[in-house]
């Protein structure tokens, strides 16, 4: 087939792209009480399928020129930082730690037995690289209406072996990051933003992401944009970048892309450890690494996905203040999220505190809710130390962490994700209000 058949033949197989998704994915009616409300989805339109299938058209399975063109778009985002795609958030945090074990960045790098402050609201996999390079978690409290670490407590936090801090933007509200930042500078600690529920979120009209050394980001379906699974790693150092990538490679020393060879110059030219000299610098490893990377087919859905995160941002903010004006009348059985002062959140849910004095139980506002297709998620893993995965883990606790066993106990988050309309944000204000008129 010639080159000009073959273009021909793929602009119409676009063109029939645009076609099927009108027909695949009609526009419905919201059908109050029939019609499902989900606390997150997929909002996506023909654009993510035709990048899909015009990747895959070319069939370059892996990291290819889409990939490279999303992490250049979206290090854009995060201040010109360097970006390396990866499959999944969780694995982006693994990445973004383990980075920092590496003989890569010096006196500096993590070494077991190290501590690292975190907190125990939050989702496993924030704390799990942690203990999975044999560091030790130091758990702090979190503040109350913003589910953010209690900065008052970090200094209590820091001992001798204290070298790390790593810490989520809980449900895309920034915790006070200029103040964690500066904290971190004082004492020489690293500090890894966790920003997967928190894309677009700002503090003092700087992004999330930027304050640290090295931040991480989530594109499973249920976040700011997605790839259906897909994670990145950023930051501004070079020698953590290397070491991130090292790690997403198998661990390997070679830093070629995929499909290329001999970028260093001298691929048949190095002697490292007590390998023969002239080893093959493609089966060189100076890391305990992973295969981690993610495909060109995800990145090709990414970029279309970037193009539309301003307005995905907006609608996430329209629907949190909607919500919020709507359900203004219960603050005497909730208290309501707040955001964190010089905070712009770029709200992943909207979490609901019930008071102890309100006369019905979380979990029967949470299976009324359900009977009424609405859906709910708790702040993810609670208190994590009362998880059966950590009970026996390594630790330090610093104070009782009152306020996160509140949050196992009582609070639960609605969804404001962009595919929600203004009707599905009112059904939702109308029946938690009608629950807590019938059982007040």
């Amino acid at each position: 087939m010639s080159t000009g058949r073959a273009a021909e033949l793929r602009a119409r197989i676009l063109s029939l792209v645009e076609e099927y998704v009108a027909e695949a994915f009609p526009e419905r009616n919201f059908l109050p009480g029939k019609t499902a409300v989900p606390v997150a989805g997929r909002v996506f339109d023909a654009a993510e399928v035709k990048r899909l299938v015009e990747a895959s058209l070319e069939f370059w399975l892996t990291h290819g020129h889409f990939a490279a063109d999303f992490e250049t778009e979206l290090g854009k985002h995060f201040g010109g930082r360097r970006c390396s795609l990866c499959n999944s958030g969780s694995s982006a945090n693994l990445l973004a730690l383990s980075a920092l074990t590496s003989p890569l960045v010096g006196d500096r790098r993590l070494k077991p037995g190290d501590e690292v402050i975190t907190v125990a609201a939050g989702f496993p996999t924030t704390v799990n690289p942690i203990l999975q390079n044999g560091l030790v978690p130091v758990f702090v409290d979190v503040t109350l209406p913003t589910h953010c670490v209690d900065v008052e407590q970090l200094e209590q936090a820091i001992g001798p072996r204290t070298r790390a801090i790593m810490i989520a933007h809980p449900l895309g509200n920034p915790f006070a990051v200029g103040e964690v930042a500066a904290i971190a500078g004082k004492h020489g600690l690293w500090l890894v933003e966790d920003c997967c529920d928190a894309l677009g979120a700002t503090y003092d009209g700087r992004p999330v992401g930027t304050f640290g050394d090295v931040a991480t980001v989530s594109f499973y379906p249920a976040h700011h944009i997605t790839m259906g699974e897909g994670g990145a790693v950023l930051t501004a150092n070079t020698r953590v970048m290397r070491a991130i990538e090292s790690f997403r490679d198998w661990g390997r020393d070679c830093y070629c892309l995929p499909g290329k060879a001999d970028t260093c110059g001298k691929r048949f030219g190095w002697q490292l450890g007590s390998l023969p000299h002239g080893y093959d610098h493609k089966y060189i490893y100076s890391h305990i690494g992973y295969n981690l990377k993610a495909t060109d087919l995800q990145a090709a859905i990414g970029l279309a996905q970037l193009e539309k995160l301003g307005a995905f941002i907006a609608a996430r903010r329209r629907n949190f203040d909607r919500l919020l004006q709507g359900l203004s009348g219960l603050t005497h059985l909730f208290v309501m999220p707040e955001a964190t002062p010089r905070s712009e959140p770029s709200w992943f849910g909207f979490p609901l505190l019930l008071r102890p004095e309100a006369p019905f139980s979380r979990e029967d506002l949470l299976r009324w809710l359900n009977t009424q297709n609405i859906d709910t998620r708790l702040l993810f893993g609670g208190n994590l130390l009362r998880q059966p995965a950590y009970a026996d883990v390594p630790r330090r606790v610093v104070g009782n962490l009152a306020n996160t066993d509140i949050v196992a106990e009582r609070l639960f988050w609605l969804g404001v994700y962009p595919g929600l309309t203004p009707a599905m944000i009112d059904y939702m204000v109308d029946r938690l209000s009608e629950f807590c008129r019938v059982s007040a």
